[in-house]
């Protein structure tokens, strides 16, 4: 049996992020659809537009390796999408959906801020810094998101555990725009 490196590795988890990007390329104009918060939504559209150019910087890694650009299925951002879906299919509302779906968001984010430490760790090891400079500045985006979704969950939990919060600021109801957001 072939022993494999830590080359090896890192080549791995590289498509594995490549494969969480993608998907989340997809779920963030779910997930910003089914937002009630106005600011909620536009931090959804400006991560969106970040996690397009993290595809970009993977795929810059892949090229500068003499690799094809590639992707390994992620079953950790498979799971944590799944669990974003089953939060939009409930009947939340307003603020309460809101912050079912930054609590979404947060676990995505902590997922990718684990993955993007540990590849460029290993960057840094394997020589590879054009890799490392590219992903540290990934790794330095997901954090911000994370901590912009920290500031905005301190308003928005509040507003959801107020005893109006059931009350609906527009005529489209949480329910509604989740499965609009699932189309």
């Amino acid at each position: 049996m072939k022993t494999k490196s830590l080359q090896d590795l890192f080549l791995a988890e590289l498509k594995d992020l490549y494969d969480a990007e993608n998907r989340l390329v997809k779920a963030l104009p779910k997930m910003a659809r089914a937002a009630s918060s106005e600011d909620l939504r536009k931090g959804f559209q400006q991560h969106l537009e970040q996690t397009r150019e993290h595809v970009t910087r993977l795929q810059d890694i892949f090229t500068s390796m003499g690799k094809k650009p590639a992707a390994e299925k992620c079953l950790g951002i498979v799971g944590l999408l799944q669990e974003g879906d089953q939060l939009m299919q409930q009947d939340f509302e307003g603020s309460v959906m809101d912050a079912a779906l930054i609590s979404a968001a947060q676990r995505v984010e902590h997922y990718e801020i684990a993955a993007y430490g540990c590849v460029s760790a290993w960057a840094e090891l394997l020589g590879e810094t054009n890799a490392r400079a590219l992903l540290e500045k990934t790794l330095g985006e997901e954090k911000e998101t994370n901590r912009k979704l920290t500031e905005l969950a301190k308003e928005i939990n509040a507003e959801a555990n107020s005893p109006d919060s059931s009350d609906e600021k527009s005529p489209e109801t949480g329910r509604a725009k989740a499965r609009s957001a699932r189309a």
